[in-house]
């Protein structure tokens, strides 16, 4: 049986965040693993995924070093970065990586960066390497509220998210990309978030599909610009 190594990776601490989507979801899947294939037909079940979680600190300079080291162990074939959006009412799905810095806020080295790129000699942005036509199918069945966000910020998801990108540019085949999830909150609730459950959910459909697009490529599904 074929053999495929994921990397999921998230952060390991939001101020005021008492339960974290991006570092429970990776988590839990590396735990429990994708499930059982939809049938016979399903190509899922002609490989064996083995899911790596990795905990990043919220860190302009440490962030992309602390992925890629679990990068270069594990030699992975897939790598999904995630994130958490606090205004977010569902699962953004991330389109495109700027190379901007600028930053609000401080991270958690208390820095600061104000409209600086992230790499002076790189391109002005990446389209994301994850068939999102195709996980939002899932999720539509799974009933996962779901959008496409057109970038992923300007603080440290996006410039991990670019570095990322920017790595991948100098592989020869590995897919990825940056899923930005809710706060954790009730089923059905006006507030902005959605169940941990659910969002376990939305991050195992990510990474099936993405398996499946590696396993059987299909340009009309790479991508909803």
């Amino acid at each position: 049986m074929r053999e495929l190594n994921v990397v999921m990776s998230g952060f390991d601490h939001y101020d005021g965040v008492e339960v974290n989507p991006a570092y429970e979801v990776p988590t839990a899947l590396a735990a429990q693993g994708l499930g059982d294939p939809s049938g016979p037909d399903d190509s899922l079940g002609s490989v064996e995924v083995t899911i790596h979680a990795v905990s990043l600190p919220v860190s302009f300079a440490k962030a992309w070093p602390t992925l890629l080291e679990a990068i270069e162990a594990v030699h992975p074939d897939i790598v999904i970065a995630t994130g958490l959006k606090h205004a977010a009412r569902s699962v953004m799905l991330e389109r495109c990586a700027t190379n901007l810095m600028d930053a609000a806020r401080p991270d958690a080295d208390n820095v600061i960066p104000r409209r600086e790129p992230i790499d002076p000699d790189g391109p002005a942005a990446y389209w994301t390497r994850l068939p999102l036509r195709s996980i939002l199918k899932d999720f539509t069945i799974d009933s996962i509220p779901a959008t496409l966000s057109s970038d992923a910020g300007t603080f440290v998801c996006n410039s991990l998210f670019y570095n990322l990108l920017n790595w991948m540019s100098t592989q020869d085949r590995v897919l990825g990309g940056f899923v930005s999830f809710p706060l954790v909150g009730p089923a059905h609730s006006s507030q902005h978030g959605l169940p941990l459950d659910q969002q376990i959910d939305a991050g195992r459909d990510v990474v099936r599909e993405t398996v499946r697009y590696y396993l059987k490529p299909s340009n009309a599904d790479i991508l909803i610009a």
